[in-house]
């Protein structure tokens, strides 16, 4: 029988080649990683001065100068093929592009494209877009204001990718589209995301800033309100937040949906969604809460979105209140989201982040440069025409010395140099005259032409001086922003809710309410029962070894302050603990509320009134014991779970709740089966929670306290304890 051959498995060293020199791993990345990083922030996912990414920039260009500032629409799919010539990332990603800058897609407040055929729409990430060969599309209006002045020099042009055109670094955008176009980036190590703004609103701040450019933050605040976005909803305006945002760039907007309440049909109808989120979210969301019993007061949720626009609509249950029910929604809902802003731009191929004001201050700097550019390239055309008028009008002096210069020289190329030497002209005129039409070498001709001297000298003066002074460019500026608000302005879409005016929501209002029965175990099992189970049977279930500690009346709503064993307090409602029997064990207390690993309940405390003179009095296994306001206990925000609640100086051994004008006889017993009785009265109140406390019961060497209780009148016979002072000693039980 044959031997098999071995195989032999090289290992990845063996197949890999070591390099003659090995490389740093910080050359490695400087040298393959950095080029691609720069790559995506400069020339991919960062917006630029004008607004624009490069995507956006190309295809605009594109359209432009396919001719589709006027006339007709035409196939996107034709779009997208011309703006391959510029952009060579693929078909699919050029027609996403144009697709957020339509009209039909809703993402901008005033789009760039004037589109026909379905485009999806920005609220819905599931609508899709039709394919590029079914929809078609034209440049909208007002991208004459993109494109105002770059047939004359505004921008640079630079070669495309391949060589074969050019194609613009910036668009000469005649407005801040930096602030009036939402845009989103996401580049390496860093992102971009700018809300948009009225356009109203912004042309007029900008004015301000030009005229006055020591306006300050508050001033531009009352012409400049809030962001505006295109899908509508409410803004919740923080005056502070608002003034951090104009300042640094940075910080996150709550935006909340509108609705109408439809009473005829008992249904709540919701118009318009934050512009962050989208109706699939905000669908799931409601049936998911729906399918838990969560949301008891929605029977039934339905997309109805058509022709006439957005609608999500809500049947309610009768007796609901709208309001408070979308204040709950608003909390657990999409139908309130926040907008983080970070308005980061490239600005000369740098990133910076800016707050408002900076990028106005910007903007006015890169339009400055544009008009200027602008002003020079008609001052050169201008001054190009007055010389060459210039050398007409000495022709004037003697016409027919011109024709016959012209009649009598031999060859053609000797024309111009003989025109040049019979009138002292240079050889622009010379050219000049010398293609003017035979018809034309008349009197008339040459005075009407000679007679624009004139106004071109006091024109080449104007744009001399309007170079040279900033004030002027200015002016210009201020009348452009003047004259595209009058175009192109369009009414405020987010409404501005002042937080004073927003319902809030309260978990209260949304809790059945009814008297219970709260009970407690040693070992930490927790029961709710309702007065009518109770009444049924009243034998309680508890597992063996254990015994019920405390009973204690209350309503659904209640505060419940469970204290635990490791120096935490836990927080709740009784209302979230499931109703149950007598004949049930009830909810463990540490599993429900995620106490630490080996910690117990060793009490609660039902119905804390944080603003009362109420107290906690702490008794620990030292024999001493500290009484604590419980106002101590009150926090702005509602915690669960409050940390460093007592002294772990010593371990718990009970905690009571002394009431405002009330005293307490505590019973303290020691593991030598010795007790002290005393008044709540004598023990000291101390102003911080992890007080030690004093010593109240002088507990023997290898000795505790065990336990701790409220003495009462049953106790009270064969105890053989009495009240006395502290600190003391124990005396037999």
């Amino acid at each position: 029988m044959a031997k098999k051959k071995q195989i032999k498995h090289s290992t990845f060293e063996e197949m890999v080649p070591a390099p003659s020199t090995p490389q740093p791993i910080t050359e490695t990345i400087e040298k393959n990683y950095m080029p691609y990083v720069m790559s995506v922030i400069i020339s991919r996912a960062i917006p630029e001065i004008d607004g624009f990414k490069p995507a956006h920039r190309k295809l605009l260009y594109t359209m432009y100068t396919m001719g589709l500032m006027t006339g007709q629409r035409t196939k996107s799919a034709n779009i997208v093929g011309q703006t391959m010539h510029l952009n060579p990332h693929g078909d699919a990603s050029i027609y996403e592009t144009m697709v957020r800058l339509t009209r039909g897609h809703a993402a901008l407040l005033h789009p760039f494209i004037d589109s026909k055929g379905s485009f999806g729409k920005q609220y819905s990430r599931d609508m899709a877009y039709a394919a590029s060969r079914y929809t078609e599309a034209k440049l909208d209006p007002i991208c004459k204001e993109i494109f105002n002045g770059i047939d004359k020099n505004a921008v640079d042009m630079v070669p495309n990718y391949d060589n074969t055109t050019t194609e613009p670094t910036l668009l000469p955008t005649s407005f801040p589209n930096i602030l009036v176009s939402s845009n989103m980036g996401i580049a390496v190590g860093m992102a971009s995301q700018i809300c948009s703004f009225n356009l109203e609103e912004i042309c007029k701040g900008t004015i301000a800033i030009l005229k006055n450019p020591k306006t300050t933050t508050d001033e531009l605040l009352e012409i400049i309100k809030a962001p505006d976005f295109p899908g509508g909803a409410q803004l919740i305006y923080d005056r502070e937040k608002m003034k951090n945002l104009f300042e640094t760039g940075r910080e996150s907007l709550t935006l909340r949906s509108k609705y109408e309440f439809d009473s005829k049909n008992n249904c709540i109808e919701i118009k318009e969604i934050p512009y962050s989120t989208s109706i699939e979210l905000i669908l799931k969301k409601l049936t998911d809460m729906i399918k838990d019993g969560s949301l008891k007061e929605v029977t039934d949720v339905r997309d109805e979105i058509d022709l006439h626009g957005f609608q999500l609509a809500l049947d309610i249950k009768r007796g609901v209140d709208p309001d408070i029910l979308m204040s709950k929604l608003f909390k657990k809902t999409p139908l309130q989201d926040e907008f983080a802003c970070n308005f980061n731009v490239l600005i000369d191929g740098e990133p910076k982040t800016l707050g408002v004001k900076a990028l106005l201050e910007e903007w006015i700097r890169f339009r400055i440069g544009c008009l200027r550019r602008e002003l020079t390239f008609d001052l050169e055309k201008k001054s190009r025409l007055l010389h060459l008028l210039l050398g007409l009008g000495k022709i004037l002096l003697d016409i027919d010395k011109a024709i016959k210069i012209v009649r009598e020289t031999e060859k053609d190329s000797e024309v111009v140099p003989n025109l040049m030497k019979g009138f002292e002209i240079d050889q622009l005129q010379a050219e000049y005259i010398a293609e003017i039409k035979l018809r034309h070498l008349n009197r008339e001709y040459i005075l009407d032409r000679i007679s624009e001297i004139k106004q071109l000298q006091e024109d080449i003066k104007d744009l001399r001086e309007t170079i040279d002074s900033d004030n002027r460019v200015k002016k210009l500026i201020v009348k452009q922003l003047e004259d595209i608000v009058k175009k192109y302005a369009i009414p405020r879409k987010t409404e501005i809710v002042y937080e004073d005016n927003a319902v809030e929501f309260n978990e209260s209002n949304f809790v059945e309410n009814y008297n219970v029965k709260l009970y407690l175990t040693k070992d930490g099992f927790f029961k709710k029962i309702t007065l009518v189970s109770l009444r049924g049977s009243d034998v309680q279930m508890v597992k063996e070894g254990d015994e019920i500690t405390m009973t204690e009346d209350a309503e659904n709503i209640t505060e419940v302050m469970f204290v635990g064993s490791n120096c935490q307090m836990y927080r709740c409602k009784a209302s979230e603990f499931d109703s149950v029997k007598a004949s049930q064990l009830g909810e463990y207390v540490p599993a429900k509320l995620g106490f630490d690993e080996n910690e117990h309940v060793v009490t609660m405390i039902v119905g804390p009134r944080y603003d009362s003179n109420d107290k906690l009095i702490f008794i620990f296994e030292n024999g001493k014991g500290v009484k604590v306001p419980i106002n101590l206990y009150k926090t702005t925000s509602n915690r669960k779970k409050l940390v460093g609640s007592f002294s772990k100086t010593s371990p718990i051994v009970a905690c009571f709740l002394e009431k405002e004008k009330t005293n307490l006889d505590i019973l303290m017993v020691s593991s030598d089966k010795k007790g002290i009785l005393i008044s709540s009265k004598l023990i000291p109140e101390k102003s911080t929670r992890t007080a030690a406390g004093s010593t109240l019961y002088k507990v023997k060497t290898n000795h505790k306290v065990v336990s701790a209780v409220i003495f009462d009148e049953s106790m009270k016979k064969g105890s053989g304890c009495r009240k006395i002072k502290i600190p003391a000693t124990g005396s037999s039980l």
